[in-house]
Protein backbone atom coordinates (compact mmCIF):
# COMPACT_ATOMS: atom_id res chain seq x y z
CA UNK A 1 0.00 0.00 0.00
CA UNK A 2 1.71 3.21 -1.08
CA UNK A 3 1.76 6.29 0.73
CA UNK A 4 -1.64 8.47 -0.45
CA UNK A 5 -3.91 4.91 -0.65
CA UNK A 6 -2.32 4.72 3.44
CA UNK A 7 -3.19 8.25 4.01
CA UNK A 8 -7.00 8.11 2.09
CA UNK A 9 -7.88 4.90 4.06
CA UNK A 10 -6.46 6.66 7.53
CA UNK A 11 -8.60 9.41 7.38
CA UNK A 12 -11.78 7.38 6.36
CA UNK A 13 -11.07 5.53 9.32
CA UNK A 14 -10.88 8.37 11.41
CA UNK A 15 -14.14 9.88 10.10
CA UNK A 16 -15.57 6.86 11.06
CA UNK A 17 -13.96 7.12 14.66
CA UNK A 18 -15.92 10.47 15.22
CA UNK A 19 -19.02 9.58 13.68
CA UNK A 20 -18.75 6.52 16.13
CA UNK A 21 -17.80 8.97 19.38
CA UNK A 22 -20.60 11.11 18.60
CA UNK A 23 -22.73 8.55 19.36
CA UNK A 24 -20.83 7.25 22.07
CA UNK A 25 -20.97 10.57 23.83
CA UNK A 26 -24.44 11.11 23.15
CA UNK A 27 -24.82 7.46 24.96
CA UNK A 28 -22.90 8.67 28.00
CA UNK A 29 -24.90 11.62 28.63
CA UNK A 30 -27.87 9.38 28.68
CA UNK A 31 -26.29 6.96 31.10
CA UNK A 32 -24.78 9.53 33.28
CA UNK A 33 -28.08 12.19 33.27
CA UNK A 34 -31.07 9.84 31.83
CA UNK A 35 -30.31 6.92 33.46
CA UNK A 36 -29.14 8.03 36.42
CA UNK A 37 -26.25 6.14 36.94
CA UNK A 38 -23.87 8.57 37.66
CA UNK A 39 -20.24 6.73 38.25
CA UNK A 40 -17.08 7.19 36.25
CA UNK A 41 -14.76 4.83 37.19
CA UNK A 42 -17.33 2.30 37.24
CA UNK A 43 -18.30 2.74 33.60
CA UNK A 44 -14.94 2.87 32.29
CA UNK A 45 -14.11 -0.45 33.75
CA UNK A 46 -16.55 -1.92 32.40
CA UNK A 47 -16.08 -0.26 28.82
CA UNK A 48 -11.94 -1.36 28.94
CA UNK A 49 -12.62 -4.37 30.43
CA UNK A 50 -14.75 -5.45 27.40
CA UNK A 51 -11.77 -5.28 25.25
CA UNK A 52 -11.21 -8.67 26.69
CA UNK A 53 -13.93 -9.88 23.88
CA UNK A 54 -10.49 -9.88 21.90
CA UNK A 55 -9.30 -12.63 23.17
CA UNK A 56 -11.79 -14.99 22.11
CA UNK A 57 -9.54 -14.89 18.59
CA UNK A 58 -6.88 -16.93 20.26
CA UNK A 59 -10.22 -19.74 20.50
CA UNK A 60 -11.57 -19.25 17.44
CA UNK A 61 -9.53 -17.00 15.15
CA UNK A 62 -6.71 -19.88 13.53
CA UNK A 63 -3.37 -17.84 12.76
CA UNK A 64 -3.93 -16.69 16.67
CA UNK A 65 -4.48 -20.19 18.19
CA UNK A 66 -1.81 -21.62 16.05
CA UNK A 67 0.76 -18.92 17.68
CA UNK A 68 -0.57 -20.37 21.28
CA UNK A 69 -0.28 -24.03 20.21
CA UNK A 70 2.90 -24.11 18.65
CA UNK A 71 4.37 -20.63 17.40
CA UNK A 72 5.79 -20.41 14.12
CA UNK A 73 9.93 -20.66 13.04
CA UNK A 74 10.68 -18.83 10.05
CA UNK A 75 14.65 -19.38 8.95
CA UNK A 76 16.15 -17.54 6.34
CA UNK A 77 19.67 -18.39 5.28
CA UNK A 78 22.08 -16.29 3.88
CA UNK A 79 24.57 -17.56 1.22
CA UNK A 80 27.04 -14.59 2.01
CA UNK A 81 27.67 -16.55 5.47
CA UNK A 82 26.80 -20.06 4.67
CA UNK A 83 29.80 -22.78 4.93
CA UNK A 84 30.51 -26.39 4.75
CA UNK A 85 29.77 -26.27 8.36
CA UNK A 86 25.84 -25.85 8.00
CA UNK A 87 26.57 -29.16 6.35
CA UNK A 88 28.39 -31.35 9.19
CA UNK A 89 26.71 -34.23 10.84
CA UNK A 90 26.19 -31.37 14.21
CA UNK A 91 24.13 -29.45 11.64
CA UNK A 92 22.18 -32.21 10.44
CA UNK A 93 18.25 -31.85 11.27
CA UNK A 94 17.74 -35.88 10.49
CA UNK A 95 15.91 -37.98 12.71
CA UNK A 96 17.21 -40.81 14.10
CA UNK A 97 17.23 -43.61 11.17
CA UNK A 98 14.25 -46.28 11.51
CA UNK A 99 14.38 -49.41 9.55
CA UNK A 100 12.00 -51.11 7.40
CA UNK A 101 11.43 -54.47 5.61
CA UNK A 102 11.80 -54.39 1.91
CA UNK A 103 10.87 -56.95 -0.66
CA UNK A 104 13.67 -59.13 -1.30
CA UNK A 105 15.29 -58.88 -4.90
CA UNK A 106 13.83 -62.06 -6.20
CA UNK A 107 10.22 -61.23 -6.21
CA UNK A 108 11.45 -57.76 -7.20
CA UNK A 109 13.13 -59.74 -10.29
CA UNK A 110 9.91 -61.75 -10.86
CA UNK A 111 7.69 -58.81 -10.36
CA UNK A 112 9.63 -56.55 -12.88
CA UNK A 113 9.96 -59.65 -15.37
CA UNK A 114 13.80 -59.00 -15.70
CA UNK A 115 15.07 -62.66 -13.80
CA UNK A 116 17.85 -64.29 -15.26
CA UNK A 117 18.30 -67.68 -16.89
CA UNK A 118 21.91 -67.42 -16.40
CA UNK A 119 22.78 -69.01 -13.13
CA UNK A 120 26.28 -68.95 -13.96
CA UNK A 121 26.14 -65.30 -13.28
CA UNK A 122 26.40 -64.45 -9.66
CA UNK A 123 23.34 -62.80 -8.17
CA UNK A 124 24.01 -59.54 -6.05
CA UNK A 125 22.05 -59.32 -2.39
CA UNK A 126 20.63 -56.20 -0.78
CA UNK A 127 19.91 -55.83 2.17
CA UNK A 128 16.26 -56.90 3.51
CA UNK A 129 15.97 -53.56 5.43
CA UNK A 130 16.17 -49.79 4.37
CA UNK A 131 17.00 -46.66 6.05
CA UNK A 132 14.80 -44.15 6.73
CA UNK A 133 15.26 -40.77 8.26
CA UNK A 134 12.44 -37.69 8.65
CA UNK A 135 13.24 -34.32 7.71
CA UNK A 136 12.13 -31.68 10.18
CA UNK A 137 9.01 -29.67 9.86
CA UNK A 138 11.46 -26.58 8.81
CA UNK A 139 13.62 -28.18 6.73
CA UNK A 140 10.79 -29.97 4.65
CA UNK A 141 9.25 -26.25 4.25
CA UNK A 142 12.40 -25.17 3.02
CA UNK A 143 12.87 -28.17 0.51
CA UNK A 144 9.47 -27.24 -0.52
CA UNK A 145 9.92 -24.03 -0.99
CA UNK A 146 12.98 -24.87 -3.32
CA UNK A 147 10.97 -26.66 -5.63
CA UNK A 148 8.54 -23.92 -5.96
CA UNK A 149 8.93 -22.18 -9.34
CA UNK A 150 10.39 -18.54 -9.04
CA UNK A 151 7.53 -16.46 -9.00
CA UNK A 152 5.58 -18.63 -6.46
CA UNK A 153 8.82 -18.90 -4.11
CA UNK A 154 8.99 -14.97 -4.17
CA UNK A 155 5.16 -14.79 -2.98
CA UNK A 156 5.88 -17.23 -0.45
CA UNK A 157 9.18 -15.75 0.86
CA UNK A 158 7.25 -12.32 0.90
CA UNK A 159 4.44 -13.83 2.96
CA UNK A 160 7.34 -15.44 5.29
CA UNK A 161 8.86 -12.22 5.83
CA UNK A 162 5.78 -10.40 7.18
CA UNK A 163 4.93 -13.14 9.52
CA UNK A 164 8.51 -13.06 10.67
CA UNK A 165 8.30 -9.62 11.70
CA UNK A 166 5.33 -9.54 13.34
CA UNK A 167 5.65 -9.26 17.10
CA UNK A 168 4.90 -13.26 19.12
CA UNK A 169 2.19 -13.22 21.67
CA UNK A 170 4.13 -12.39 24.24
CA UNK A 171 5.89 -9.35 22.66
CA UNK A 172 2.58 -8.13 22.47
CA UNK A 173 1.04 -8.94 25.78
CA UNK A 174 4.29 -7.25 26.74
CA UNK A 175 3.42 -3.52 25.40
CA UNK A 176 -0.41 -3.79 26.34
CA UNK A 177 0.83 -4.45 29.86
CA UNK A 178 3.34 -1.37 29.58
CA UNK A 179 0.08 0.83 28.34
CA UNK A 180 -2.76 -0.45 29.71
CA UNK A 181 -3.15 1.68 32.76
CA UNK A 182 -2.35 5.06 30.65
CA UNK A 183 -4.78 4.31 28.60
CA UNK A 184 -7.47 3.50 31.79
CA UNK A 185 -6.26 6.46 33.33
CA UNK A 186 -7.29 9.02 29.95
CA UNK A 187 -10.75 7.41 29.27
CA UNK A 188 -11.27 7.83 33.57
CA UNK A 189 -10.31 11.88 33.59
CA UNK A 190 -12.61 11.82 30.47
CA UNK A 191 -15.46 10.50 31.86
CA UNK A 192 -15.03 11.90 34.93
CA UNK A 193 -14.76 15.58 33.25
CA UNK A 194 -17.66 14.57 31.12
CA UNK A 195 -19.98 13.65 33.94
CA UNK A 196 -19.37 17.13 35.47
CA UNK A 197 -19.12 19.73 32.67
CA UNK A 198 -21.02 20.79 29.43
CA UNK A 199 -19.75 18.39 26.35
CA UNK A 200 -18.65 21.08 24.27
CA UNK A 201 -16.38 22.41 26.67
CA UNK A 202 -14.83 19.19 27.77
CA UNK A 203 -14.35 18.58 23.56
CA UNK A 204 -12.60 21.65 23.41
CA UNK A 205 -10.09 21.04 25.81
CA UNK A 206 -9.75 17.33 24.81
CA UNK A 207 -8.63 18.87 21.79
CA UNK A 208 -5.48 20.52 23.34
CA UNK A 209 -4.14 16.80 23.02
CA UNK A 210 -3.30 17.71 19.48
CA UNK A 211 -0.89 20.31 21.29
CA UNK A 212 0.73 17.95 24.06
CA UNK A 213 1.07 15.54 20.50
CA UNK A 214 2.68 18.03 18.68
CA UNK A 215 5.18 19.00 21.67
CA UNK A 216 5.97 15.22 22.63
CA UNK A 217 6.61 13.79 18.77
CA UNK A 218 9.19 16.64 18.83
CA UNK A 219 10.89 15.18 21.60
CA UNK A 220 10.47 11.90 21.06
CA UNK A 221 9.97 11.17 17.03
CA UNK A 222 9.28 8.10 15.43
CA UNK A 223 8.54 8.71 12.03
CA UNK A 224 9.31 11.52 9.19
CA UNK A 225 5.98 12.94 9.23
CA UNK A 226 6.67 13.47 13.15
CA UNK A 227 9.21 16.39 12.35
CA UNK A 228 8.04 19.57 13.91
CA UNK A 229 7.43 22.97 11.54
CA UNK A 230 5.99 25.94 12.34
CA UNK A 231 3.08 25.25 9.85
CA UNK A 232 2.03 22.70 12.21
CA UNK A 233 1.98 24.65 15.20
CA UNK A 234 -0.02 27.31 13.59
CA UNK A 235 -2.70 24.39 12.35
CA UNK A 236 -3.10 23.22 15.78
CA UNK A 237 -3.45 26.52 16.66
CA UNK A 238 -6.33 27.74 14.11
CA UNK A 239 -7.91 24.19 15.19
CA UNK A 240 -8.25 25.00 18.98
CA UNK A 241 -9.28 28.74 18.14
CA UNK A 242 -12.25 27.04 15.93
CA UNK A 243 -13.35 24.70 18.46
CA UNK A 244 -13.48 27.84 20.96
CA UNK A 245 -15.73 29.75 18.76
CA UNK A 246 -17.97 26.53 18.49
CA UNK A 247 -18.16 26.16 22.01
CA UNK A 248 -18.78 29.94 23.16
CA UNK A 249 -21.66 30.45 20.98
CA UNK A 250 -23.95 27.64 22.84
CA UNK A 251 -22.02 27.13 25.94
CA UNK A 252 -22.40 29.20 28.92
CA UNK A 253 -19.64 28.41 31.19
CA UNK A 254 -19.74 29.57 34.70
CA UNK A 255 -15.99 29.57 36.52
CA UNK A 256 -16.95 27.25 39.83
CA UNK A 257 -14.96 24.64 42.01
CA UNK A 258 -17.05 22.04 40.12
CA UNK A 259 -16.13 23.16 36.40
CA UNK A 260 -12.22 24.09 37.37
CA UNK A 261 -11.90 20.59 38.57
CA UNK A 262 -13.40 19.69 34.78
CA UNK A 263 -11.34 21.66 33.02
CA UNK A 264 -8.34 19.96 35.08
CA UNK A 265 -9.65 16.46 34.46
CA UNK A 266 -10.07 17.45 30.39
CA UNK A 267 -6.71 18.62 30.32
CA UNK A 268 -4.75 15.75 32.05
CA UNK A 269 -7.34 13.34 29.69
CA UNK A 270 -5.67 15.24 26.53
CA UNK A 271 -2.04 14.68 28.39
CA UNK A 272 -2.40 11.35 28.62
CA UNK A 273 -3.77 10.39 25.27
CA UNK A 274 -0.85 12.49 23.85
CA UNK A 275 1.43 10.38 25.64
CA UNK A 276 -0.20 6.93 25.19
CA UNK A 277 0.01 7.42 20.93
CA UNK A 278 3.42 8.99 20.93
CA UNK A 279 5.00 6.32 22.70
CA UNK A 280 3.01 3.16 21.64
CA UNK A 281 3.64 4.87 18.24
CA UNK A 282 7.79 4.95 19.09
CA UNK A 283 7.27 0.88 20.29
CA UNK A 284 5.26 -0.31 17.12
CA UNK A 285 6.61 1.21 14.36
CA UNK A 286 4.61 -0.15 11.85
CA UNK A 287 0.44 -1.93 12.10
CA UNK A 288 1.43 -4.66 10.34
CA UNK A 289 4.09 -5.50 13.25
CA UNK A 290 1.13 -5.81 16.01
CA UNK A 291 -2.44 -7.32 15.58
CA UNK A 292 -4.26 -4.39 17.02
CA UNK A 293 -7.68 -6.63 18.05
CA UNK A 294 -4.99 -8.99 20.59
CA UNK A 295 -3.10 -5.63 21.89
CA UNK A 296 -6.79 -4.66 23.23
CA UNK A 297 -7.84 -7.81 24.29
CA UNK A 298 -4.91 -7.66 26.26
CA UNK A 299 -4.94 -4.31 27.40
CA UNK A 300 -9.05 -5.38 28.44
CA UNK A 301 -7.80 -8.77 30.60
CA UNK A 302 -4.90 -6.73 32.47
CA UNK A 303 -7.55 -3.54 33.14
CA UNK A 304 -9.96 -6.61 34.22
CA UNK A 305 -7.18 -8.57 36.38
CA UNK A 306 -5.35 -5.52 38.20
CA UNK A 307 -7.27 -2.74 38.51
CA UNK A 308 -10.50 -4.01 40.78
CA UNK A 309 -8.72 -3.55 43.80
CA UNK A 310 -9.70 0.11 42.90
CA UNK A 311 -13.53 -0.19 43.98
CA UNK A 312 -12.57 -0.89 47.11
CA UNK A 313 -10.15 2.35 47.64
CA UNK A 314 -12.55 4.34 45.92
CA UNK A 315 -16.07 3.21 47.79
CA UNK A 316 -14.07 3.36 51.56
CA UNK A 317 -12.73 6.72 50.27
CA UNK A 318 -15.59 7.96 49.23
CA UNK A 319 -15.13 9.32 45.86
CA UNK A 320 -17.40 6.81 44.00
CA UNK A 321 -19.10 4.82 46.35
CA UNK A 322 -19.98 1.45 44.79
CA UNK A 323 -23.38 0.43 43.51
CA UNK A 324 -24.77 -2.17 41.56
CA UNK A 325 -26.18 -1.37 37.87
CA UNK A 326 -29.80 -2.37 37.02
CA UNK A 327 -30.57 -4.10 33.70
CA UNK A 328 -31.00 -1.19 32.02
CA UNK A 329 -28.18 0.04 32.84
CA UNK A 330 -26.16 -2.55 32.33
CA UNK A 331 -27.86 -2.10 29.19
CA UNK A 332 -26.70 1.02 27.91
CA UNK A 333 -23.00 0.05 29.61
CA UNK A 334 -22.36 -2.53 27.47
CA UNK A 335 -23.82 -0.85 24.39
CA UNK A 336 -21.96 2.11 25.14
CA UNK A 337 -19.01 -0.23 25.97
CA UNK A 338 -19.05 -1.76 22.81
CA UNK A 339 -19.59 0.97 20.56
CA UNK A 340 -17.69 4.10 22.33
CA UNK A 341 -14.47 1.76 23.48
CA UNK A 342 -14.04 -1.81 21.49
CA UNK A 343 -14.54 -0.19 18.40
CA UNK A 344 -13.48 2.92 18.14
CA UNK A 345 -10.27 1.77 19.72
CA UNK A 346 -9.06 -0.25 17.40
CA UNK A 347 -10.06 1.62 14.78
CA UNK A 348 -8.87 4.94 15.81
CA UNK A 349 -4.85 3.44 16.92
CA UNK A 350 -4.99 1.80 13.33
CA UNK A 351 -5.96 4.84 11.76
CA UNK A 352 -3.00 6.66 14.06
CA UNK A 353 -0.56 3.99 12.29
CA UNK A 354 -1.91 4.69 8.97
CA UNK A 355 -1.83 8.71 9.13
CA UNK A 356 0.20 9.83 12.19
CA UNK A 357 -0.20 10.97 15.73
CA UNK A 358 -1.08 14.73 15.17
CA UNK A 359 -3.65 14.15 12.55
CA UNK A 360 -5.41 11.20 15.08
CA UNK A 361 -5.65 13.55 17.56
CA UNK A 362 -6.89 16.33 15.62
CA UNK A 363 -9.54 14.04 14.29
CA UNK A 364 -10.48 14.06 18.02
CA UNK A 365 -11.93 17.51 17.31
CA UNK A 366 -13.95 16.37 14.24
CA UNK A 367 -16.65 14.99 16.41
CA UNK A 368 -17.93 18.65 17.55
CA UNK A 369 -18.49 20.01 14.38
CA UNK A 370 -19.69 16.53 12.97
CA UNK A 371 -22.46 16.14 15.90
CA UNK A 372 -23.67 19.83 14.96
CA UNK A 373 -24.07 19.16 11.37
CA UNK A 374 -26.06 16.52 12.21
CA UNK A 375 -28.37 18.25 15.02
CA UNK A 376 -29.28 20.75 11.70
CA UNK A 377 -29.47 18.16 9.18
CA UNK A 378 -31.89 15.48 11.20
CA UNK A 379 -32.61 17.52 14.58
CA UNK A 380 -33.64 21.00 12.45
CA UNK A 381 -31.82 23.13 15.02
CA UNK A 382 -30.47 26.37 14.28
CA UNK A 383 -27.29 27.75 15.62
CA UNK A 384 -25.71 31.23 15.99
CA UNK A 385 -23.51 32.88 13.05
CA UNK A 386 -20.79 32.38 15.04
CA UNK A 387 -20.74 28.56 15.28
CA UNK A 388 -21.22 28.26 12.01
CA UNK A 389 -17.93 30.25 11.80
CA UNK A 390 -15.73 28.26 13.99
CA UNK A 391 -15.96 25.25 11.74
CA UNK A 392 -14.16 27.02 8.82
CA UNK A 393 -10.76 26.99 11.34
CA UNK A 394 -11.41 23.22 12.59
CA UNK A 395 -12.08 21.75 8.82
CA UNK A 396 -9.33 23.86 7.13
CA UNK A 397 -6.41 23.03 10.13
CA UNK A 398 -7.25 19.07 9.97
CA UNK A 399 -6.57 19.39 6.09
CA UNK A 400 -3.47 21.00 6.67
CA UNK A 401 -2.25 18.79 9.17
CA UNK A 402 -2.85 16.23 6.18
CA UNK A 403 -1.49 17.97 3.38
CA UNK A 404 1.55 18.44 5.45
CA UNK A 405 1.95 14.81 6.77
CA UNK A 406 1.67 13.58 2.98
CA UNK A 407 4.81 16.30 2.43
CA UNK A 408 6.99 15.43 5.18
CA UNK A 409 9.75 18.12 4.30
CA UNK A 410 7.18 20.87 3.46
CA UNK A 411 6.53 24.04 5.76
CA UNK A 412 5.04 26.54 3.84
CA UNK A 413 4.74 29.52 6.49
CA UNK A 414 8.71 28.97 6.24
CA UNK A 415 8.71 29.07 2.49
CA UNK A 416 6.32 32.25 3.15
CA UNK A 417 8.63 33.99 5.32
CA UNK A 418 11.76 33.67 3.41
CA UNK A 419 10.12 34.78 0.47
CA UNK A 420 8.80 38.03 2.33
CA UNK A 421 12.38 38.14 3.38
CA UNK A 422 14.38 37.90 0.03
CA UNK A 423 11.56 40.43 -1.67
CA UNK A 424 11.98 43.15 1.28
CA UNK A 425 16.13 42.46 0.76
CA UNK A 426 15.74 42.77 -2.91
CA UNK A 427 13.63 46.06 -2.44
CA UNK A 428 16.34 47.54 -0.52
CA UNK A 429 18.84 46.92 -2.50
CA UNK A 430 16.95 48.29 -5.54
CA UNK A 431 16.24 51.65 -3.53
CA UNK A 432 20.25 52.01 -2.66
CA UNK A 433 21.89 50.91 -5.88
CA UNK A 434 20.46 54.02 -8.08
CA UNK A 435 21.92 56.41 -5.23
CA UNK A 436 25.38 54.73 -5.57
CA UNK A 437 24.92 55.56 -9.16
CA UNK A 438 24.52 58.62 -8.65
CA UNK A 439 27.89 59.11 -5.83
CA UNK A 440 29.39 57.09 -8.58
CA UNK A 441 28.81 59.53 -11.62
CA UNK A 442 29.57 62.63 -9.67
CA UNK A 443 32.41 61.30 -8.68
CA UNK A 444 33.60 60.58 -12.28
CA UNK A 445 32.52 63.67 -14.01
CA UNK A 446 34.09 65.80 -11.14
CA UNK A 447 37.51 64.43 -11.96
CA UNK A 448 36.94 64.69 -15.96
CA UNK A 449 36.44 68.25 -14.98
CA UNK A 450 39.92 68.54 -13.03
CA UNK A 451 41.34 67.02 -16.18
CA UNK A 452 39.81 68.89 -18.26
CA UNK A 453 40.85 72.19 -16.46
CA UNK A 454 43.92 71.10 -15.63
Amino acid sequence: MNKPQRLILGLSVLLLVDIIRVSSSELTKYVYREANFKKPFFSTYVNTSLLTLYLLGLCFWPPWRDQCLKPPTYMFIDSAIEDDTYYLEGNNSLSDPTFVPIKKADQCDRSSGTESDDSSIRAVRFSKLAEVRHMSESDATEALLARLSYQASIRAGEHARRQAYKFSIRKIAKIALMFFFLLFAANYCYQMSLAQAQTGIVTVLSSTSSLFTLILVTLFPSMNSDKFTLSKLIAVSVNIFGLVLISLSNVKMEMNEVMTKSIILSTASAFLYALYIVFLNRSVDHEDRMDLPMFFGFIGLFNLTFLWPLFFIFHYGHWEEFEWPNSRQWTFLIVNGLIGTVLSEVLWLWGCFLTSSLIATLAISLSLPMSVIADVLIGRIEYSYTLYLGIVPVILAFTTACLLSYYDNWDPVIDLFRYLYSWLSRKNRNIRIPDLEIEQTEFLISVNGDDHEA
